[in-house]
C-alpha cells in the first residue's frame, strides 16, 4: 500500500512517502516512510532487497531502522539492513539489545524532511514495546497515523504471555492496559492505525483481516478496548491463550543478537533419491511443499505437509523439532530455493537440500510413494449418512469452531495435534477425515497423522467453507 497525502501543502514540498509491506506468509507488515530524500523503515523482515530497490527507485537513502519490540514469530532483518545501508537502528530501552542501536525512551523523534516520527513506550506485549507516531508537517501540525506493532491490532491486542517464565503474563497484561489507555486512546479518532501483524498471526487471539484502521474505529469495534477496569482486562487477556509455538523463544533471542545475513547460507544441496533416502533414515524429516493435491496423490512415506501458498514458514516451524533436518520435496528446485528463504525468515536454517527430481524421481528410483484419500464434503457427509464409522478431526482454533462446526466432529486445533495427548485420544480403527476452514490445515494434519501411524486418512477438500457452500448441515457447540 502506498499512500501519497494530497492535502494543501506549501509549494515545492513533495508529499510524504508511505507504504505498508504485507507479508501474508507470515502475517507480518512492515512500513517504510520517505520525505527529504530520506526513509525509515519499521520493523523490516529477514530478506530486505525490496526495501534497498524501492529506495534507490524513489531516490531515498534508508537512514533509520526502527524495531517495536523483539519480535518472537519471525526474524528481523534490522542487522543486515543497517549493514547494507548505513542506517542507525532504533529499538525500545528494555529490549537490552546486542547490536549497536539507539535505545528508544518516551518522546523520542526522528525527523526526516518534513516527516517527524515520535516515540512512545508502550509496554505490555513485551516490556521494550514502542509505538510511532508520524507527522507529515507540510500537512498538519498534529499526527496523522500511529505504527502500533504488536501492542495495537486490527481488532485485537498483543498477546502477554510470549515471554514465559520471564515476566508474568498479568504484569504485562496491566502494562498493556496502561499503554493502550494512557497512550494510544488518548489519540484522535482520525488517526490512522498501521499494526505489525493481521489475521493468522499467534501474536493476537482474534485478529482481523483488515490491515489498517483509525484510533476511533478501534475504539468502538475492538473487544479489548472497551470500557472496563484494569483488573477485567488482565483476566480477559491471560486466559484461552494457545501455547506459543516453540520457535518463539529462539527468534526472540536471534533478534536480540541481529541475525546474520541470508547471503551467508550455503547453496542449497540438490540431492538424488539414494541421499535423500539415507537422511531421512538418519532422522531428517522429508518436507513437502507441494498443493495439497500433490502431496495426496502421492508422496514420500512419513513426509511432513506444509503446503507452500499458505503461512508456510510459522506452520513448519511450529511442527518442525528445532534439531531436525530438512530435506525439501518441490516441484522444482526454484520453488526449493523459495521455500528456504521463507523457512530463515522465521530462523530455521538446518535445510540439508532438495530432492533432485521431485517425487517422480524418488519413484523413479524404485521407492514406494504414500498417499492421502481426498474428498470432498458431500462425499463425507454421504459416507456419514451410510453409517460409515468416520471420526471428523476439526483442526481449526476454538474461536472458529464456535461459528459452527459439523456433527460428532472432534476438536484439536493444528498447533495442538503432534503432542502425545492428543494422538492417543484419537481413534486408530476408524477412518479419520480432517477438516479446516478452507483445506490448508487440514492437508498438514493429514500427514501429522501419517508421521504418528495413523493409516486411513482423508483431506476434506475445501474445509468448512466448501461444506457450508454445498449446503451441508452445521451446529454451534453448546459454550
Amino acid at each position: 500500500m502506498t499512500t501519497e497525502r494530497s492535502a494543501s501543502r506549501p509549494p515545492n514540498v513533495p508529499p510524504m512517502f508511505f507504504r505498508q509491506y504485507y507479508l501474508g506468509c507470515l502475517a507480518q507488515a512492515s512500513y517504510m516512510i520517505g520525505s527529504g530524500g530520506e526513509a525509515v523503515v519499521v520493523d523490516p523482515r529477514r530478506d530486505v532487497d525490496e526495501y534497498i530497490e524501492d529506495a534507490a527507485r524513489l531516490g531515498f537513502s534508508i537512514r533509520h531502522i526502527v524495531e517495536t519490540h523483539l519480535h518472537a514469530d519471525f526474524v528481523s532483518g534490522h542487522r543486515e539492513l543497517a549493514r547494507r545501508t548505513g542506517a542507525r537502528i532504533w529499538i525500545g530501552a528494555g529490549a537490552r539489545a546486542s547490536f549497536e542501536h539507539e535505545a528508544v525512551r518516551e518522546g523520542m523523534e526522528i525527523s526526516i524532511g518534513a516527516v517527524i516520527l515520535g516515540f512512545l513506550e508502550t509496554p505490555g506485549h513485551t516490556p521494550e514495546s514502542i509505538c510511532i507516531l508520524v507527522t507529515d508537517r507540510a500537512v498538519a501540525p498534529e499526527p496523522s497515523a500511529v505504527l502500533t506493532g504488536d501492542t495495537l491490532f486490527i481488532g485485537d491486542v498483543g498477546r502477554p504471555d510470549l515471554l514465559g517464565s520471564a515476566m508474568p503474563a498479568s504484569e504485562l497484561a496491566g502494562m498493556l492496559y496502561d499503554s493502550l489507555h494512557g497512550e494510544l486512546l488518548a489519540l484522535a479518532d482520525s488517526v490512522t492505525v498501521y499494526p505489525g501483524h493481521g489475521a493468522g498471526s499467534l501474536c493476537g487471539k482474534n485478529i482481523s483481516s483488515e490491515t489498517s484502521s483509525t484510533i476511533g474505529a478501534q475504539r468502538r469495534l475492538n473487544y479489548a478496548l472497551r470500557p472496563m477496569p484494569r483488573e477485567e482486562f488482565v483476566a480477559m487477556m491471560t486466559s484461552d491463550l494457545p501455547p506459543a509455538p516453540a520457535y518463539f523463544g529462539r527468534d526472540v533471542e536471534m533478534n536480540r543478537m541481529g541475525a546474520g545475513s541470508l547471503a551467508d547460507l550455503p547453496p542449497l544441496a540438490v540431492l538424488d533419491p539414494a541421499a535423500v533416502a539415507d537422511l531421512v533414515h538418519r532422522g531428517a524429516v522429508p518436507l513437502d511443499v507441494r498443493p495439497p493435491e500433490q502431496y495426496g496423490e502421492g508422496h514420500i512415506p512419513g513426509s511432513l505437509h506444509v503446503g507452500l501458498s499458505g503461512q508456510f514458514a510459522s506452520w513448519a516451524a511450529t511442527l518442525i523439532p528445532a534439531d531436525a533436518e530438512i530435506v525439501l520435496v518441490a516441484e522444482d528446485v526454484d520453488t526449493a530455493v523459495q521455500a528456504r528463504m521463507r523457512l530463515a525468515r522465521v530462523g530455521v536454517e538446518n535445510v540439508s537440500g532438495v530432492l533432485a527430481g521431485g517425487v517422480e524421481a524418488w519413484a523413479g528410483s524404485g521407492r514406494p510413494l504414500a498417499s492421502v484419500e481426498q474428498i470432498a464434503p458431500e462425499e463425507l457427509a454421504r459416507r456419514v449418512s451410510c453409517g460409515v464409522a468416520v471420526g471428523i478431526l476439526d483442526v481449526r482454533r476454538p474461536g472458529e469452531v464456535e461459528t459452527g462446526r459439523i456433527a460428532r466432529s472432534r476438536t484439536v486445533p493444528l498447533h495442538e495435534l503432534a503432542s502425545a495427548s492428543s494422538l492417543a485420544a484419537l481413534d486408530r480403527e476408524n477412518p479419520i477425515a480432517a477438516v479446516c476452514a478452507g483445506g490448508y490445515r487440514s492437508a498438514i494434519a493429514t500427514s501429522v497423522l501419517e508421521r504418528a501411524g495413523f493409516l486411513r486418512i482423508a483431506n476434506v477438500v475445501g474445509g468448512m467453507a466448501a461444506w457450508s457452500k454445498a449446503g451441508l448441515e452445521t451446529e454451534v457447540p453448546a459454550r
